[in-house]
């Protein structure tokens, strides 16, 4: 039988994770990323003294070149502005900043995974239909792999208008 001490815990864990975030912490947040969102604080005074806020899922942990540790991608469609609402975001998506090691690349996207294919991580991205020669509802996929060389993504081009 569970103690009211154990009751009351239990109780106030699921009220804290059914709380909806109104921020991120951002202190373990690397510095080029933590530019990313002072960027976008910046953006969003200068637009009608708007206020800031980074809602939850903003970042993300997870191994995007397959060496086993993770690195980091920080979402801007988790960017809220409170005197716009599209300040970051528009038909094409929004942008994900992706860090591995010291370089981040900002990619454009309407959603984003990370899958293991043969011995290659890949990012796959819904991107904008205009990316295939169409409008936006026209299924397009982007799909990225990281080359630790280069220190580059790497995909190959559109296939060319049938």
């Amino acid at each position: 039988m569970l103690s009211i001490i154990n009751r009351i815990a239990i109780a106030l864990t699921i009220c804290l994770l059914a709380t909806p975030g109104q921020a991120q912490d951002l202190s373990t947040l690397p510095k080029p990323l933590v530019e990313k969102v002072e960027t976008a604080q910046k953006a969003c005074a200068d637009f009608e003294n708007g206020q800031f806020a980074l809602e939850w899922g903003a970042v993300s942990r997870v191994d995007l070149d397959g060496d086993m540790r993770l690195d980091w991608v920080l979402n801007d469609y988790a960017f809220a502005c409170s005197s716009a609402a599209s300040l970051y975001c528009g038909t094409g998506g929004c942008e994900s900043h992706f860090l591995v090691g010291d370089t981040v690349t900002s990619l454009l996207n309407q959603g984003w995974d990370v899958v293991t294919f043969g011995r290659n991580r890949v990012v796959l991205m819904d991107v904008h239909g205009s990316r295939c020669g169409g409008i936006n509802p026209t299924p397009c996929v982007e799909a990225l792999t990281w080359d630790q060389e280069a220190k580059a993504w790497r995909s190959v081009q559109p296939a060319p208008e049938q």
